[in-house]
């Protein structure tokens, strides 16, 4: 059963995602963040995009993972699990983000990494 819908496309040529039912904390017409498409965000588990995060590309997201304010997760990144991305960080490249990972304020993960810590204010993570 679907979660989110796709509403019209804005003028960053993304789509922002309004939620179908409660789920997690999310309830049925809260409005979330950005997609390119449809398969950035999984319709299972409690995952979600908040503010103005957005995810592009053939990045995912998925399991209980959450992507807040202006984050950005794109290319083939994937975020999972408890995973939380927030402030102005980037999760890009072939990253994999998981567990309980936080990556905040303007943190990067990008390349290879596989990641499963905290990053915060400047740091950038690569493999």
């Amino acid at each position: 059963m679907k979660k989110f819908e796709l509403l019209e496309k804005s003028e960053n040529g993304m789509h922002r995602i309004k939620a179908l039912r409660d789920f997690g904390e999310v309830k049925k017409g809260d409005i979330g963040g950005f997609v390119q498409s449809e398969d950035n965000l999984s319709h299972d588990g409690d995952c979600w995009l908040y503010n103005d995060a957005k995810v592009s590309g053939d990045a995912r997201v998925f399991g209980d993972a959450r992507v807040f304010v202006n984050a950005m997760v794109s290319e083939n990144a994937r975020v999972s699990g408890d995973a939380r991305v927030s402030g102005d960080a980037r999760v890009f490249g072939d990253a994999r983000v998981f567990g309980n990972a936080m990556v905040y304020e303007n943190a990067r993960v990008c390349s290879y990494a596989r990641f499963e810590g905290e990053a915060k204010g400047n740091e950038i993570i690569t493999s």
